[in-house]
């Protein structure tokens, strides 16, 4: 029993960062005027290359890192609406690179860590690329753990990327509540038998429909309910 009497569930709570935690869209946002009536455009297809590119180059055996394709994501989404900004290119990068929280994330994580739970990232981001937008969110002395799919130079969904969660604490898979906004990383990580939370920011449809959440919040606000 923790925080104003609230019970923690499980012993660990991980969390996506990318969608999840820090919004991927803060950065365009940020420089919408300058970007013009395609910002939401580019945004969209922004995240989309960078996830495209994440899941070939699994499969290809070919490891580039997260910010490498971040930023030929970005170089794509340039080319595709035939505009070269080197100027405006290194402001988004910049802006991506610490991303804004959610505003619920803090206190979210306050109460579940008062709570008595272990908490967790576990993201494609780059070490360099979570630690700024940690420091940027100010979370950093809740966290217990950082976990980069760096350490093992393949991106989600590939199934050792939730063992190394599950191994990381020591704990049965059930005891540990995975939270991401992504359904694909929710089916993924649900095939590892871990508990999960999708987060359905933006009122997605379902999808993996035989790999189901636990649960499906709009907000990790919802996730205190459970």
């Amino acid at each position: 029993m923790g925080e104003k009497g609230m019970a923690v569930t499980y012993s660990v709570y991980a969390f996506d960062a990318y969608g999840t935690l820090f919004d991927v869209h803060a950065a365009v946002r940020r420089y919408a005027s300058a970007l013009g009536p395609q910002a939401d455009a580019l945004s969209e297809m922004w995240r989309t290359k960078q996830l495209e590119y994440s899941w070939n180059r699994s499969l290809m055996g070919r490891y580039r890192d997260f910010w490498a394709l971040t930023e030929d994501a970005l170089d794509y989404c340039f080319a595709r609406i035939g505009r070269v900004d080197l100027p405006l290119r290194a402001q988004l990068l910049d802006a991506y690179f610490s991303l804004e929280c959610y505003e619920e994330v803090p206190g979210l994580l306050a109460r579940l860590r008062a709570g008595g739970a272990k908490l967790a990232i576990l993201s494609n981001g780059t070490p360099k690329m979570l630690a700024a937008a940690i420091a940027n969110a100010g979370i950093g002395a809740l966290l217990d753990a950082v976990i980069s799919v760096d350490e093992m130079r393949i991106f989600k969904t590939a199934p050792q990327i939730y063992q190394n969660l599950i191994d990381r604490f020591g704990v049965p898979p059930g005891e540990i509540s995975f939270q991401s906004s992504n359904r694909w990383d929710i089916a993924g990580a649900a095939a590892m038998g871990l508990r999960t939370v999708w987060i359905n920011r933006s009122n997605a449809p379902d999808e993996y429909t035989d790999l189901p959440p636990a649960a499906i919040r709009q907000s990790l606000v919802g996730l205190l309910a459970l």
